[in-house]
């Protein structure tokens, strides 16, 4: 059995289901009342706003679709809504200036509800006339759409009943297609833009292709601080190889954890494998103390825990000076793929070929069972399973055995030629 979802997290699908819901029908209602649409010509965008409420990793994804929205309108009309507590990786990406990123928390739902009040008021002020919903079938995120008073919104409508009711409330609706990469899948609501609405959900246009994901680079004398101090995490040596496991995911999705004692067996066997190698654990604040638990359980003095000890910027950096990670599929996965490292991404409930960060450092490990995967954008991204077999299945064996063939490559290879290229065809 695997731990279910937190009390919260449960409170905000309800709230989305039911409250969304009704608040979707009762403003398609509004909008065949009072709105007059022309959909015979494409829209002609001045300010761009995208709704990404939460999962920093998807918004690494949604790179492309913002520098093409930058293309088309110029840097400074370009504008992203987001939970407060989600944006630090966007603004790592420097794609939009900080101003730009209109925030409010997640958390509790009556500050949510009160702050995202607040956030419609400054995008009704900025005079936005395009909205682009990248929640996929959100119903939260269809109304916030729509009550922003911009007048083309693009976003994933469910005509055939694919998914559940959001409404009526797009300009620009389009079908969402379960074959395209997340990657291709953001491109298409930017492109689509310059299509007649009347003619969609049809797209007579050639998907784009898969990247550039956005690059991070430390600014002057981060990696010397990072370094000192994971030397006095790991001793004396002077640049201690290091290999990372994030054994957490988010609240949203625990389905998707590989077993805690797996990652135990793991750093178990890279410590007596790899006699250069220190291992350590990353995770949140809020994960710390189970974190200090893994690295107890390790028993090794080259076992150490960074969980808590980091902004998503010094994670970043510290990605840049370790050589392996290994994690579930959640953000730090996506995170990682914006700096040298392998990443072992371990998958179960969500696919790959989706969700994988495409690029040739990326190794993708699953079980592949029947049943696998069994989230998608049409459920919600919810699942009756209670017993994650898919990534029981996934084994420390073929896990160590991955992760020893990557460091063994790396440790005879110049740290100037580790690829940064997004390659789909190596997945």
């Amino acid at each position: 059995m695997v731990r279910q979802e937190d009390r919260f997290v449960r409170r905000l699908r309800r709230a989305d289901r039911w409250l969304g819901t009704l608040a979707c029908l009762l403003l398609t209602g509004v909008r065949r009342l009072v709105d007059r649409e022309d959909r015979s010509r494409p829209a002609q965008p001045r300010r761009i706003a995208f709704i990404k409420l939460a999962e920093q990793g998807s918004t690494v994804l949604a790179y492309p679709a913002l520098q093409h929205a930058v293309r088309t309108v110029g840097r400074e009309n370009v504008f992203f809504v987001a939970f407060s507590e989600n944006v630090e990786i966007l603004r790592i990406m420097d794609v939009i200036p900080d101003d730009q990123i209109i925030t409010f928390p997640g958390k509790p739902i009556g500050a949510a509800l009160l702050g995202a009040v607040g956030a419609l008021r400054r995008l009704r002020r900025l005079g936005i006339d395009t909205a682009i919903d990248l929640e996929f079938f959100a119903r939260s995120s269809a109304a916030l759409t729509y009550l922003t008073g911009a007048r083309w919104r693009v976003g994933f409508h469910p005509a055939a009943g694919e998914a559940g009711y959001r409404g009526d409330l797009m300009t620009h609706r389009l079908s969402f297609n379960p074959y395209l990469h997340t990657v291709q899948t953001f491109q298409v609501m930017v492109q689509a833009l310059d299509c007649v609405p009347r003619d969609l959900p049809a797209l007579d246009l050639v998907p784009p292709p898969l990247g550039p994901l956005p690059v991070f680079t430390p600014r002057d004398g981060e990696q010397e601080e990072v370094r000192a101090w994971l030397r006095d995490l790991t001793g004396p040596a002077a640049s201690p190889r290091v290999i990372l496991l994030n054994a957490n995911a988010s609240d949203l999705l625990p389905l998707r954890r590989w077993p805690a004692d797996r990652y135990v067996a793991l750093a178990q066997r890279l410590v007596d494998r790899c006699a250069d190698v220190h291992v350590g654990f990353t995770g949140a604040p809020n994960e710390a103390a189970a974190v200090e638990e893994l690295v107890r359980a390790v028993g090794s003095n080259r076992c150490f825990s960074l969980a808590g000890r980091t902004t998503v910027r010094q994670l970043l950096i510290v990605y840049t000076l370790a050589e392996v990670l290994v994690t579930n599929d959640s953000g730090p996965a996506h995170f990682a793929a914006m700096t040298p490292i392998d990443v072992v991404t371990l998958f179960g409930p969500e696919t790959p070929r989706l969700f994988g960060a495409p690029t040739p450092r990326n190794h993708v490990r699953s079980a592949g069972l029947p049943c696998s995967p069994c989230v998608n954008a049409y459920n919600g991204r919810s699942s009756a399973c209670t017993n994650n077999i898919c990534m029981q299945r996934i084994s420390v064996d073929e896990v160590f055995e991955t992760v020893a063939a990557i460091y063994e490559r790396r440790r005879g290879e110049p740290a100037d030629v580790r690829s940064l290229t997004i390659d789909l065809a190596s997945q």
